[in-house]
């Protein structure tokens, strides 16, 4: 906001910063006297609440159907009217639209031959083409053209009944600058000239022409059949015509007559003649007999002559005319002789599609004077006679087409002098030439295909395409105007063509360009059910028809935004110059908001037909009168003039009784800063009638939002007291009245309360009259609060509360004063002089009053909150000058003063010491302090026992340091290791080189990570090492003994990797520090120490780098603890944990019975076979196979809770040997295997002892468990028995899979290895009968079978998917392979050399083969291309290598 007022009402008051500058967090920026410091620490932030403003949008005198229209409402938030009415109101008219009906009557009365022949009518046929400029010429299908003039009388008929039969249709049609004559083109390829005088028969005819007579020499012209597609008269003449007919040929007429006969003079200026013949017939009927062809280039889309202007320019004598293809732009001279001044091909990404390719039409403007710029026609024409030279003349412009892009082009002379020489006499002289100088000005993109283009005005270009009229400024080439329009109700000439298919009927209904024509601003459209006249609406237009509807709100608005220049739309009539254009619109927006008000109070008004509806009811006119009041506003806000709005407006309301209505819709103005300057008139009374309504918040967010010069400062000061509004309150102090001590004063009066209300709340009882309750002082705390933002914006040069800069002369009085009220001595008296009171600070009344009372009430209240804005206010520039009364270091001794009272609070003796010591080395050259007094200040940081406060004592002791050097070292340092102050201590100790105390630092800190703890300490020992020559010094590596339990703590396995890597020697002693029953911490630490990949969560996070070897010199009672806690706690993976292992490191044997006792079997099988006996390996796996199957056959038969789980434990157990025997008999079964057993022996003896197993527990089973499963009953003990059995013979079953997998070999026969099973079995069957041994080795057979058929069930599908994606990719390849022209073979056909070579290969050094061009011919020949054979021509060359 301007003049330092605050943007908004705070919702909430100030309240000190929960991280101050005074914490040890990153401190806030910086906050300096400028407009970047709106949005810090107290900015104050409002949701304002007030009613959206309606309006009223018609005024009618006559009707009570416009009452329909009052209810449109104002946007939310006050938006303009404009953009309301955009989104929800009707479509806003841009083209004006008037039907011809008298002209139509003539003109479609009588279309049809079958009506006409029944009324008893001439028909003058269907109309298809239109001229307007002076004259409205329509021409019809019949062959004639009807002429009116523009009060749609028909003046004549040109042609006659036969018209149509001896010349057809008319195509085109153009009419003379004088508009005495009409030019007629024909679809039969006739030409006619009709002087109007004389319509009945053409003064003159261009018939067409055939081939034979153009090959023989004898003529030129437009061939028969041929239909006539442009016309135009040249220059001024009346026998000078240019035409252009559908085949592309382009003609220059000159109608002549030697000695009274007529002499046609054709010049063919574009286009060339076909080959071929057309077929003779009719000429009448010429177009019907053509049989349908493509269009070609060279059709002539669009042709022009330049035409006369209002103003004679040079470019008028060379007679220009412009034609458009779909590939080219010509212009063409036609005098002093023809010549083609100026050709514009299309360029290649301008070509679009199909539909869009023969697309294009053109228009000329010509010069024209430019002081009758377009006000109105009138205007215009009254020009005319005005001698040249009194007004500038504009440029000829042509303005093209292709597709949707549009073109501009300046056509102007420029004379050259030459030199000629006379051929008679010899003689040279000088001798004027002109030349024509075309600029291309620039081009845009219209929204579709362009159909029709005409010049609006010198500045204006309206288009047509499929959806509506477009309108352009040819200026900026920005679209000003859009018009819904369907282009298909436009006649099209070559409609009828589609019926014989010489024309698709998409692009005949789509040639209207002849429908549309423009003439002095008003267009002209031919229709297929009438002819159309439209005007654009100029500003005043659109103006003056809210006006005549009655909606004169609408039309202030509308205005508005013609001054403002955000109307939508086009500007015509208003003058360019802005200072112009203001002077003109403003006027006018006056005179409306005057007329405006007289009418809306008037009693005409009053008894009109709006206040009654059609029931008889009344019509509540609120919003009529809300609106006025809101629509002025913002027209007075555009105009900068607020006389009309606050004396005339406001008193049409007042004297009605209303005043009510437009103060309502004034506030929103003036709390959005629109309005800052209002009447103090209108000020108190709207204060007033919120004070009536008892909104005080209102009355506030009010204050806030006027000028203090439009305040009633009594008024405002009263209401602000009686209400505690001390946001308001502060403002009229400040800004009105420029006082800034008394908000501070009665600010303390309010921190007085609140202390007096603590100490009484602690004095008190719960229970005692005199306990006041928290909600009555809460308010009262709220506001005392306030005081500390602004005395800090006030101290730093800023308002309150919208922390704008104040002016500098205000800032430093501001300051001067604020700085003498709160640091002096004693209490003052306010305000100075007569009337003025004491200001006390005493909690109790007539108490005592301390030295320097206010300093002391703000430190008591809030230590942190008042010395965090004593650190803004240091940061400001008046306290340098030492010269003044109050300067940094008078602040610093009053606070150092105050801290020598005993009455002080911890809290604030902290904050004081803490702001001191932040403040000393910041500003050195302005605080000098004793040395003596700093140590102090030191030591009461470190003494202060609040740990809430630690880290910012910590920082403050850091600042204090930079800038003093302790004497008392040690004492401090003893200070600081009970304050807490570790990161003082380790910068001290590194300083120092005090490597054990330093380590401890990081281990006592309670603030630092698990991370940070080791990484630190990590550091400093290899600091220290490198200090003392690679060897970890004494002290410390004691010290680091001392430290493992503190460690140990923190995380094991990071302990583990620290102790490896510098004390080794002590892992002994770590495991030692750990409890008794801590196995799993010792395990651990050992599998960081012995296993090379992570395991655990725990081990993936530890923070030091891991060795990859294991400590050679760990002792062998740590090795095989580490074997035993690892068969405890993870026997899984102890089998990877010994191969880590090197060979050696571990006692086998002792091993081996660690692993036994803990039955971890697979690891004793596997330590067996590792020392080279694989027989013993497998006899070991075979006692543990019968102990653990007669566990689980002991527990089948016990039936206990327990049982259960017994035999899954067996289970789990039988597995991991089951598995270990059979990755030891697949690697004796490997080639490279150097074993000395069978290896038949070695498989017969893992079967032997798995089957046994089985027979074991099957033994104790019923024989329903040993059924298959589906015959197995519900019965648990049948169940769990058969689940145990198919588990063991799961594992026999897995042994055989194995088996197979390796059965190739020769050393192993499946038959004979069954058999010696089935031997073996029957010789050792024991309690098992014959039948049960056969049915289990039948069991096993049949699921081995069974899952080798399933494996080769899958083999034969998998066969057969590679099969068929194979064949689709050969197939794929050989269609790849067939496409283009293969060569025969690859060498050259001419000189047989090859073209590659695949068995040549680049030697180290050399480059690729060079490439050359090769020819591959459709017959399979491939050839160089400097060995092509004669008379071969090749189209395109590949490079091959």
């Amino acid at each position: 906001m301007g003049n330092g007022t605050p943007p908004r009402t705070p919702t909430r008051p100030y309240l000190h910063p929960s991280i101050s500058r005074l914490r040890s967090i990153t401190p806030q920026l910086s906050r300096t006297s400028s407009a970047a410091s709106g949005g810090t620490l107290h900015s104050h932030l409002h949701e304002s609440v007030s009613a959206a403003p309606s309006h009223f949008s018609a005024l009618s005198r006559s009707r009570s159907s416009s009452v329909t229209n009052l209810s449109v409402q104002v946007a939310e938030h006050g938006q303009d009217r404009s953009q309301s009415q955009e989104r929800s109101g009707p479509a806003r008219e841009v083209l004006r639209w008037a039907h011809l009906r008298m002209l139509g009557e003539h003109v479609y009365a009588g279309q049809g031959l079958k009506a006409s022949a029944l009324l008893g009518t001439q028909s003058s046929g269907s109309p298809t083409v239109l001229a307007a400029n002076g004259l409205i010429c329509i021409g019809t299908d019949s062959g004639r053209v009807l002429v009116f003039d523009f009060k749609q009388t028909l003046k004549c008929v040109c042609g006659n009944e036969s018209s149509e039969k001896s010349v057809g249709a008319v195509t085109a049609l153009a009419l003379s600058f004088d508009h005495t004559y009409v030019a007629v083109g024909h679809a039969t390829g006739h030409v006619q000239l009709y002087d109007l005088r004389s319509p009945k028969v053409p003064a003159r005819v261009v018939p067409p022409t055939t081939l034979a007579a153009v090959a023989s020499g004898r003529q030129e012209g437009h061939l028969v059949g041929s239909r006539i597609v442009s016309v135009g008269f040249v220059a001024g003449r009346h026998t000078a015509l240019v035409s252009a007919d559908d085949a592309g040929l382009a003609f220059y007429h000159s109608l002549g007559k030697v000695f009274f006969v007529d002499a046609t003079d054709i010049l063919r200026i574009l286009g060339k003649y076909p080959d071929e013949d057309l077929p003779d017939g009719p000429a009448a009927l010429g177009h019907r007999l053509r049989r349908r062809k493509s269009r070609k280039p060279t059709t002539i889309l669009s042709m022009a002559p330049l035409p006369f202007g209002t103003s004679a320019h040079p470019t008028d004598a060379y007679n220009l005319v412009a034609l458009l293809t779909p590939i080219k732009l010509v212009i063409v001279g036609l005098k002093p002789s023809p010549k083609t001044w100026y050709r514009r091909h299309r360029e290649p990404d301008e070509e679009v599609s199909a539909k869009s390719r023969f697309k294009g039409t053109l228009a000329w403007f010509p010069s024209v004077s430019l002081g009758a710029d377009l006000a109105s026609a009138s205007e215009r024409d009254s020009k005319k006679g005005q001698a040249n030279g009194v007004h500038p003349s504009s440029t000829p412009t042509l303005v093209y087409s292709w597709g949707e892009t549009l073109h501009l082009l300046r056509v102007s002379e420029s004379k050259t002098v030459e030199m000629v020489k006379d051929a008679k006499t010899g003689k040279t002289s000088k001798v004027e030439v002109g030349r024509i100088v075309f600029e291309e000005v620039g081009s845009w993109t219209a929204s579709d295909d362009v159909l029709a283009l005409q010049w609006l005005n010198v500045n204006q270009v309206i288009v047509l395409t499929r959806a509506g009229f477009e309108i352009y400024d040819a200026r900026t080439f920005k679209r000003v105007e859009g018009d819904p329009f369907d282009a298909w109700t436009l006649v099209s000439p070559v409609l009828s063509h589609t019926t014989n298919g010489t024309i698709t009927y998409s692009d005949a209904v789509s040639e209207v360009a002849h429908s549309v024509r423009v003439y002095k601003g008003k267009i002209f459209l031919l229709g297929q059910h009438g002819v159309q006249v439209g005007t654009l609406l100029t500003w005043a237009d659109r103006i003056l028809h809210s006006v005549e509807d009655g909606d004169f709100l609408n039309a202030i608005e509308l205005t508005r935004s013609y001054y403002v220049g955000d109307a939508p739309g086009n500007r015509n009539g208003l003058p360019d110059e802005p200072e112009k254009l203001k002077a003109v619109v403003g006027q006018k927006l006056h005179e409306l908001m005057v007329a405006s008000a007289r009418y809306a109070f008037s009693e005409d008004r009053m008894m009109d037909g709006t206040h009654i509806t059609p029931d008889g009811r009344g019509v509540d006119r609120t919003d009529l009168f809300e609106g006025l009041v809101s629509t002025c506003a913002r027209a007075c806000m555009a105009l900068n003039d607020f006389e009309f709005f606050f004396e005339d407006l406001f008193q049409y309301y007042d004297n009605t009784g209303i005043a009510g209505i437009f103060l309502s819709q004034l506030e929103p103005f003036m709390l959005n800063g629109d309005i800052r300057q209002v009447p103090p008139h209108i000020t108190q009374r709207l204060v007033a009638l919120h004070d009536a309504a008892n909104r005080p918040d209102l009355v506030e967010r009010l204050v806030w939002h006027i000028d203090p010069e439009c305040l009633d400062i009594n008024q405002a000061i009263t209401l602000c007291q009686q209400y505690q509004l001390y946001d308001a309150l502060i403002y009229v102090y400040t800004r009105a009245l420029r006082d800034y001590v008394s908000p501070v004063v009665e600010l303390l009066g309010l921190v007085r309360r609140v202390q007096q209300y603590r100490r009484q709340r602690a004095e008190a009882s719960p229970t005692s009259s005199s306990f006041m309750d928290e909600q009555s002082i809460e308010p009262v705390i709220l506001n005392a609060y306030k005081i500390y933002p602004f005395i800090a914006d006030t101290l730093t040069g800023l308002t309150y509360p919208s922390e704008e800069p104040l002016p500098e002369d205000e800032a430093f009085q501001a300051k001067n004063d604020v700085y003498t009220f709160l640091f002096f001595g004693r209490s003052s008296v306010w305000p100075v002089g007569e009337g003025g009171k004491l200001v006390l600070t005493s909690d109790e009344e007539n108490g005592m009053e301390p030295t320097y009372p206010y300093t002391r009430l703000l430190l008591r209240f809030d230590p942190e909150a008042f010395l965090h804005t004593l650190d803004l206010a240091f940061e400001d520039a008046y306290l340098n000058d030492d010269t003044r009364g109050v300067s940094r270091f008078v602040i610093v001794k009053i606070l150092l003063e105050i801290l020598t009272s005993p009455d002080l609070f911890p809290e604030e003796r902290t904050f004081v010491h803490i702001f001191i010591a932040r403040n000393v080395p910041k500003y050195p050259q302005f605080i000098q302090i004793q040395p003596s007094t700093l140590h102090n200040i030191l030591i009461g940081l470190a003494e202060d026992p609040d740990t809430s406060t630690r880290e910012d004592r910590q920082l403050a002791a850091e600042f204090l340091l930079s800038a003093y050097t302790p004497h008392e070292s040690e004492r401090i340092l003893e200070l600081f290791k009970l304050a807490g102050f570790y990161r003082i201590l380790r910068s001290w100790y590194r300083q120092e080189k005090r490597w054990s105390e330093l380590m401890l630092t990081y281990l006592e800190d309670p603030d630092l990570s698990q991370q940070d703890v080791f990484t630190s300490v990590h550091d400093v020992l290899l600091v220290a090492k490198r200090y003392n020559k690679g060897k970890l010094p004494d002290p410390l590596a004691e010290t680091l003994r001392q430290s493992i339990p503190a460690l140990l703590e923190n995380h094991i396995a990071s302990t583990a990797a620290l102790l490896n890597e510098h004390l080794p020697a002590c892992h002994e002693a770590a495991l030692e520090e750990m409890e008794p029953d801590a196995d799993h911490d010792r395990f651990i630490y050992l599998q960081h120490l012995l296993e090379p990949a992570p395991k655990t969560e725990e081990d993936e996070q530890v923070f030091l780098p891991r060795k990859s070897s294991s400590p050679p010199d760990l002792p062998s009672s740590l090795r095989l603890s580490y074997i035993s806690l690892h068969c405890r706690f993870e026997p899984a993976g102890i089998i990877a944990a010994l191969q880590h292992l090197p060979h050696g490191y571990l006692d086998g044997l002792e091993t081996t019975r660690i692993c036994e006792d803990h039955e971890v079997f697979d690891a004793v099988v596997w330590l067996v076979d590792h020392d080279g006996d694989p027989k013993a390996a497998l006899e070991q796996a075979d006692t543990f196979d019968q102990r653990l199957s007669t566990r689980i056959a002991d527990a089948l038969a016990t039936n206990d809770d327990d049982a259960q789980h017994m035999i899954s434990e067996a289970l789990h157990k039988l597995e991991a040997v089951a598995n270990t025997s059979i990755s030891i008999c697949l690697d004796r079964s490997q080639v490279t295997s150097l074993a000395n057993v069978p290896l038949e022996d070695l498989w017969f003896q893992l079967l032997s002892s798995q089957i046994d197993c089985v027979q074991h527990v099957a033994s104790c089973c019923s024989l329903e468990a040993l059924g298959p499963s589906e015959a197995v009953s519900d019965n648990p003990r049948a169940l769990r028995e058969h689940g145990t059995v198919s588990a063991l013979r799961s594992l026999v079953h897995k042994t055989f899979s194995a088996l197979m997998s390796v059965s190739s070999t020769r050393a192993v026969s499946f038959p004979r290895l069954f058999k010696r099973l089935v031997s073996s079995a029957s010789a050792s069957k024991g309690q098992v009968s014959k039948g049960t041994l056969y049915t289990e080795f039948r069991t096993i057979l049949t699921g081995m079978l069974e899952s080798f058929r399933s494996e080769g069930d899958m083999l034969v599908i998998t066969k057969h998917l590679v099969d068929r994606d194979v064949a689709n990719t050969v197939a794929e390849l050989v269609g790849e392979r067939s496409k283009g022209w293969a060569p025969t073979r690859g060498a050259c056909g001419s000189c047989g050399v090859a073209f590659a070579s695949s068995t040549k290969k680049v030697g180290e050094g050399e480059g690729p083969p060079a490439s050359e061009p090769v020819v591959v011919s459709r017959t399979g020949a491939i050839y160089h291309t400097r060995c092509l054979p004669s008379g071969f021509h090749a189209n395109h060359t590949v490079n091959v290598h």
